[in-house]
């Protein structure tokens, strides 16, 4: 059986929390294991920690603030963010960025907690998880500042074009592949963008509970996308990529242990 690592898993506050062990073993029984939940803002994060910590090697999480939350960044906030990376479950800061599509913190917010959260990884020299929407040029001209500083960057959820993929890769990031490559009616883009993003820098995620694969066959009655779908996405970039499914699936997953830390 192929393995398989989840980088991106939106777990609490949505449905999978509810059938959290199930949601597990029903990951692990198709090879993937661990699964990475995502922190976006820092009330969730400790609450990640404190799952972490009931499912240990099971579950790891990253800690951070997304974009949308950046308004509640205040001065006290990299303390804190500071003191939960010290925790072995948090393997990442983030998910942090800029998402300028509806502004839920203004431009000015997120580029503030943006800078920080870069700053706070360069110091703690941890890998940076992160999120871009609508701000390309903005999130390149400052990742560009820190990014000969930082251990490894990730773009999780990248869903662009070669174009956009390849001035990522100048920039060394790790990018990450959801089921948005599976959509026909929105993912061409993307699904030739993945045949350009070289082997070591490919990485594969559900962003669970959303972005369910739209080749699901049959559709699952909740239509919410969940870890255990995640070899289906892997099948769908080997074969845009030309690629065995079981050597694809064998490069991502060792790249997304070491992206991590947890070879």
């Amino acid at each position: 059986m192929n393995r398989y690592l989840d980088i991106a898993v939106n777990l609490l506050g949505s449905s999978l929390e509810q059938r959290l062990d199930e949601v597990i073993t029903d990951a692990q029984a198709v090879g993937v294991s661990p699964l990475i939940l995502i922190g976006s803002e820092l009330d969730e994060s400790a609450r990640c920690i404190e799952l972490c910590q009931q499912y240990p090697k099971q579950l790891y999480t990253t800690a951070g603030v997304h974009p949308h939350h950046a308004s509640s960044w205040q001065p006290e906030s990299e303390a804190r963010l500071r003191q939960m990376c010290q925790s072995d479950s948090v393997v990442a800061v983030g998910e942090c960025g800029l998402d300028f599509n509806r502004n839920y913190s203004t431009p000015a917010e997120q580029r503030r907690a943006f800078t920080a959260q870069l700053a706070l990884a360069v110091e703690l020299q941890r890998p940076v998880l992160m999120h871009e929407r609508d701000a390309h040029a903005d999130f390149i001209a400052i990742l560009a500042e820190y990014r000969s500083d930082l251990p490894a960057a990730l773009l999780h959820c990248f869903t662009g074009d070669i174009a956009q993929a390849e001035s990522y890769l100048a920039l060394d990031l790790y990018l990450g592949v959801t089921g948005w490559v599976c959509d026909e009616r929105r993912g061409h883009a993307l699904a030739e963008a993945v045949t350009v993003i070289p082997e070591n820098r490919l990485l594969l995620e559900t962003d669970s509970p959303y972005l369910l694969p739209r080749t699901l066959k049959p559709k699952p009655k909740s239509s919410k996308n969940e870890p255990k779908y995640l070899p289906h996405i892997a099948n769908h970039v080997a074969q845009l990529r030309g690629q065995s499914a079981e050597t694809l699936a064998t490069q991502c997953y060792n790249n997304s242990l070491k992206f991590f830390g947890l070879e």
